[in-house]
């Protein structure tokens, strides 16, 4: 892995909880010389113990890197974007990995920096926070979106490189406003959903006696409920419009299934449940076909921006990534069924 000057990439990761933890411990090791910085001092000195360089300042954690993921929480994103930026060469890749990101790729063309920074989301968590509960295996093969731009297509390149290399990540490219209506259905109605289960427990009159019982579909249905509420908190206000959009959709499909049940209609609501269970058997069993494709380096990049979000809205993702010969080379998966342009 090569950095920006020819010798070894050099990469920073600016917040430390469990994604950028994990971030962090993976690209140690893997051998890149990386730094981790942290607001919290308890923090810093723990990723110290852990052998990783933390400095106590943001600004000496940044200096010189290639490229610097940004892992605080939603709402301190534009302000340490407009920091990091600040401090860094302009050949310096910036990233994120927050779960909403219009807003973040707003504020990165307003500050001028759209051609380096590349707005990204790993598919990946845990129902727990903080650095010590991080593992250098959490992100591995995650679906990880990347939100390219018509400037930033080098810096895109780039990253989604290293992410394939170094985290085996299957690359989602997408545009932001497509990610964060993808990630409404995906990930955020999921919390208000588990929320809403684990917290009619709480009040229930049996609470004990339910949690007795409770077995799988519980557990696997309330597990993102047991993740810190100011981060989710966060995570739906910040998509608030979208969350609320596709929340509609699963109260009408909800409304469905209470009808047909009200009614004692069995016919409706086995067909209403088959529909589900189709979606959930496509979760685990989707057989994907590989192609490659190739665009000029340096050219022009409007028809290698469209084939690559195209490929996300199709539900496809990277597998490989490669510059050489002034060429690009893509390899990717894609769903058996749709085609693209």
């Amino acid at each position: 892995m090569v950095g920006g000057a020819g010798g070894q990439l050099r990469a920073a990761v600016v917040g430390t909880g469990l994604i950028g933890g994990a971030v962090l411990l993976r690209l140690r090791d893997a051998g890149l010389d990386v730094a981790g910085w942290d607001p919290d001092p308890a923090t810093r000195r723990y990723a110290a113990e852990g052998g990783v360089a933390a400095p106590d300042t943001l600004e000496e954690a940044v200096a010189g890197r290639d490229i610097v993921f940004l892992c605080g929480p939603l709402p301190t994103l534009p302000a340490t974007l407009t920091r990091v930026a600040g401090v860094t060469d302009d050949r310096c890749v910036l990233t994120d990995v927050g779960s909403i990101k219009s807003d973040v790729a707003i504020a990165a063309t307003a500050q001028g920096i759209g051609h380096r920074f590349v707005p990204g989301h790993p598919m990946a968590g845990a129902d727990r926070a903080g650095l010590a509960a991080a593992s250098p295996y959490l992100l591995e093969g995650a679906a990880w979106v990347l939100c390219p731009a018509p400037t930033g297509m080098d810096a895109f390149r780039r990253l989604a490189a290293l992410l394939i290399d170094v985290f085996r990540a299957r690359v989602v490219p997408m545009s932001a406003p497509e990610h964060d209506t993808a990630a409404a259905l995906a990930s955020h109605v999921p919390h208000l959903l588990a929320g809403a289960l684990a917290g009619a427990v709480q009040r229930a009159a049996l609470r004990d006696a339910v949690l007795a019982l409770a077995a799988g579909s519980f557990t696997d249905g309330t597990r993102v409920a047991g993740g810190p509420p100011e981060r989710t908190a966060n995570m739906l206000l910040g998509n608030r419009d979208r969350v609320l959009a596709e929340l509609g959709a699963v109260r009408s499909f909800l409304d469905e299934l209470c009808d047909a049940l009200a009614a004692g209609d069995a016919g409706a609501l086995t067909a209403r449940l088959d529909e589900a269970r189709a979606a959930r058997a496509a979760l685990g069993d989707r057989a994907y076909t590989t192609h490659q494709r190739e665009f000029p380096a340096a050219a022009e990049h409007a028809g290698e921006l469209v084939y690559l979000r195209e490929l996300g809205a199709a539900g496809g993702h990277l597998t490989g990534c490669r510059v050489e010969a002034g060429a690009v080379t893509y390899t990717a998966g894609l769903p058996a069924g749709p085609t693209l342009g």
